[in-house]
């Protein structure tokens, strides 16, 4: 018979840690275009939108205008007629999906002339961003 208040607790395993492979490719994609392209590299950035946070701190990153759908990287270079480039990046293994938010968000951007897309992996973000990139210059009026 065991006292009482006392409770038998089994050890849990422990979990392995997430990995963030969108992360990665992500990394390696800024990487080879500040490699290649330092141009860009100057001007593309990230938005930190993502990611998992205390529920305070996502209160007050929201109270500063965080918000959901957000593609995760911003090039302001206007090309082809566009006023620049939005990329929604995914990880090419186990990429996640698309969510309702990220796709209503790329669809008002494409309606105000930007070019906003979904890039499965580094690759297919370089092969975008080369193509947008051999567009004419878009000019101001």
């Amino acid at each position: 018979m065991k006292p009482l208040g006392v409770r038998s607790v089994k050890p849990r395993a422990p979990r392995a840690k997430p990995i963030d492979r969108e992360g990665q490719e992500q990394a390696a994609l800024m990487t080879e275009i500040r490699l290649k392209r330092p141009d860009v590299h100057e001007l593309i950035y990230h938005v930190p939108n993502g990611g998992h946070r205390v529920k305070a701190v996502a209160a007050k990153l929201k109270a500063q205008g965080v918000k959901a759908g957000i593609p995760d990287l911003v090039l302001p270079m206007a090309r082809g007629g566009y006023f620049g480039l939005y990329i929604e990046f995914k990880a090419t293994v186990e990429p996640a999906p698309v969510s309702v938010s990220q796709r209503d968000c790329l669809r008002r951007l494409n309606e105000q002339g930007y070019l906003a897309i979904v890039c499965r992996g580094h690759f297919d973000a370089m092969e975008q961003l080369r193509a947008y990139l051999m567009l004419p210059a878009t000019v101001a009026a």
